[in-house]
């Protein structure tokens, strides 16, 4: 059994990176902030209202949670979310991305179009937001990052480069996956 576990602070790469993983190993793809945005979508809220309505209804992540640690009981997938490396205990390789909070609140406003400043006050009040619930709901300091078994600043490098960097660390655990 093979699962590949991303996790990162939003505007790391996670996805950009998940994705290119899916298509050159062929994985089933599992992107928990997809099913959060919808949500949110679904609801007419900002994700930093859905974020602290989250925190009041924790229905929310354990459901979002429930579905990624059910993907990670599958047989070659990658898992894409922010608490991947925490929730799918079984992983055989669990990736942890980070980048400094001007660069990814950089690249974000550049994905969407939208004001710098905007983005860093909902950026920020997210990731308090997730840090509050992920250690009430799940006692997690996502602050350790102990759990992962490669951290990979991704600002050094171009969406390109960083696939490829962890082409090198995911190749060999799937062909020692494959043979066993």
């Amino acid at each position: 059994m093979v699962v590949i576990a991303i996790s990162g602070l939003h505007g790391t790469g996670k996805t950009t990176a998940a994705r290119a993983l899916v298509r050159k190993f062929k994985l089933r793809y599992v992107c928990a902030g997809s099913v959060f945005r919808q949500l949110a979508r679904e609801r007419g809220m900002t994700l930093d209202e859905f974020s602290r309505y989250a925190e009041r209804h924790p229905g929310i992540d354990r459901m979002i949670d429930r579905r990624t640690a059910e993907a990670a009981r599958e047989d070659g997938v990658l898992i894409d979310a922010r608490l991947a490396g925490w929730m799918a205990k079984l992983a055989n390789l669990k990736i942890l991305l980070t980048a400094p909070l001007e660069e990814r609140v950089r690249r974000i406003a550049r994905r969407e179009g939208r004001r710098y400043k905007e983005v860093l006050r909902e950026t920020m009040g997210r990731e308090r937001s997730e840090a509050r619930r992920f250690k009430r709901f799940y006692n997690i300091d996502v602050n350790d990052h102990s759990v992962f078994d490669l951290v990979l600043n991704t600002k050094r490098w171009s969406a390109r480069e960083t696939a490829r960097i962890l082409e090198l660390a995911v190749g060999p655990v799937l062909k020692q996956r494959t043979f066993k």
